[in-house]
């Protein structure tokens, strides 16, 4: 088991269908097969032509089935293959790219190219005294053909993992989008539900202050007095209960709640007093509006001015408060900041959605967006008793990302209020997972281009390096001794190396002549011809390149 996953790494990412991957893996075997196929039924024939063609055909079949679960050790029995049949070189490259494809980490398939590597070389140099041209050669087939399709086959690999990686962040970032449209929402509720415990808490116990004076009153008939005690009672117990069910929800801060009592008009006074340019503008009986309206109206004002003054600082605005028929509209606007907004973080556009949320609860409807460089917020409230009925009680939409104020914005933030901190939690902590996976696979993408460029240049310069050495060791012959060779001389005393460099072409007699090189790089090639007769030097001559 520990060797198969030694072999297999993860799964392989492309498993599809059970028939899609049968079709699959019939069309590659067929597309490996045919040049091995070729060569076997085209003369001329080796012998036992058919048991190596039949055996070829087997190990590839048992490569493509090893190939989806144990990429590494397919790329493996290709490459013996290639010992049998020299045709097996076209599969290289396809079980190569398919095991940097289908396995992760590098260091398997490191140990696994590193193997065949010097394996080969021991194989070749060592038992099989193949030249240093051929096996530079076999060393090439095995970069070009081994590993650069493998670090195509991991890059294609990071990069679906990186697709992935941002599919699963882009969709942390919903669900944490949705999370915070959540808690904005249910944060304005609890506001609410706050102030609703102060004012219906004040009237309970002015009911109850007025009950227990008719209980206490002289002039009425001891039954009348008895039942205002009970009602007291029952109010008192009422408030009570009140406060354990949403007084839980209350949060002590000092000037959250408005002033009891204040209008529209006194509110801009204040701003006015604070420094700001307010104009206000009332159309119709806005005083004698009912108190959900009223207050949602004061609201809607208040967090307006609160926020021109932050985000769009000395900048004119006008509120206007109109009521018609069955329904008050309420607007803000500000003008663009004459000297820019105030230093500081931009708005994320999240007090725009516990505003909305409010005026959703009233039944009304509210707008906000830029305007003429500057931002415009306007509620619409119906005035009817029922208008909470026919709210709509879908949760808020999450703001455009225009509607977030800008520089020169409105932007109506809320404080206070419970935090629904633990689905918050839940989500940022998957936003925080996606993030880091995608920052995992971007590194990933990165170090998998760097090994597609580094590798290739580093494996070249080790073959070059090893290459040279082995291909000019004991063959070199430089131009001051080539020169000190005279015609005649017995070759005994002219101390020439050990090696000599292999003939330019097949036709020159290797008896006749001797050939050595002066060490060019890359290759090595013969320079030199010497030519011998009864043990003496009859002519030299170089070798043109």
């Amino acid at each position: 088991m520990e060797l198969r996953w030694w072999w297999a790494g993860r799964p392989d990412p492309d498993r599809g269908p059970t028939g899609r991957r049968w079709l699959g893996d019939l069309l590659l075997w067929a597309a490996v097969s045919a040049p091995v196929a070729y060569a076997g039924v085209t003369p001329p024939y080796p012998r036992y032509a058919v048991p190596l063609l039949v055996g070829s055909l087997a190990l590839l079949a048992l490569a493509v089935a090893l190939g989806r679960r144990l990429p590494l050790a397919a790329l493996v029995a290709v490459v013996f293959g290639s010992l049998l049949d020299g045709n097996f070189v076209f599969a290289i490259p396809v079980f190569s790219f398919l095991a940097g494809r289908r396995s992760t980490g590098t260091g398997r398939p490191a140990a696994v190219f590193g193997a065949i590597a010097v394996g080969g070389s021991a194989l070749n140099l060592g038992l099989l005294g193949t030249e240093p041209e051929t096996w530079f050669l076999l060393a090439s087939v095995l970069l070009f053909a081994g590993v650069f399709p493998w670090l195509i086959g991991r890059h294609r690999r990071q990069q679906r993992a990186l697709a992935q990686a941002q599919r699963r962040h882009a969709e942390a970032e919903e669900r944490e989008r949705r999370s915070a449209v959540d808690r904005i929402r249910l944060r304005e509720r609890a506001r609410i539900a706050q102030e609703m415990h102060d004012s219906l808490g004040h009237d309970l116990s002015l009911i109850a202050l007025r009950a227990a004076g008719l209980e206490v009153a002289s002039d009425l008939p001891p039954a009348h007095r008895a039942a205002a005690g009970e009602l007291r009672v029952s109010v008192a117990a009422a408030t009570e209960r009140l406060r354990e069910i949403i007084g839980v929800l209350r949060e002590d801060r000092p000037g959250s709640l408005r002033p009891a009592g204040e209008t529209v008009a006194e509110l801009v006074d204040g701003a006015r007093d604070a420094g700001m340019t307010v104009a206000l503008r009332a159309a119709g009986e806005v005083g004698a509006l009912p108190p959900l309206a009223a207050h949602t109206v004061h609201r809607v004002v208040r967090e307006a001015l609160t926020n021109a003054a932050r985000y769009a600082p000395r900048a004119a605005v006008a509120v206007t408060v109109e009521r018609t028929g069955d329904e008050v509209v309420v607007g803000v606007v500000n003008a663009a900041p004459p000297a820019g907004p105030l230093p500081g973080p931009a708005s994320d556009g999240s007090g725009l959605l516990a505003l909305r949320e409010r005026v959703r609860l009233a039944g009304g409807a509210l707008d906000a967006g830029p305007r003429d460089g500057g931002f415009q917020v306007s509620a619409r409230l119906p005035l009817t008793a029922d208008a909470t009925a026919g709210a709509d009680t879908r949760p808020p939409a999450a703001e455009p990302d225009d509607a977030a104020p800008g520089a020169g914005g409105v932007a109506c933030r809320t404080d206070g209020g419970p935090d629904a901190s633990g689905p918050g939690r839940a989500s940022g902590e998957q936003s925080g997972e996606a993030a880091r996976r995608l920052r995992d696979a971007r590194r990933r993408v990165r170090r998998s281009l760097l090994m597609a460029f580094g590798a290739p240049a580093v494996l070249g310069l080790v073959l070059a390096l090893v290459y040279y050495p082995l291909a000019t060791a004991g063959a070199v012959l430089d131009r001051a001794g080539y020169e000190r060779l005279r015609v005649g001389d017995p070759r005994d005393g002219l101390g020439l190396p050990r090696r000599q460099a292999a003939p330019p072409t097949a036709d020159d007699d290797p008896g006749a002549c001797e050939y050595y090189t002066d060490g060019n790089f890359p290759f090595a090639e013969p320079t030199w011809r010497l030519c011998f007769s009864d043990g003496r030097l009859v002519s030299k001559e170089r070798i043109a390149q």
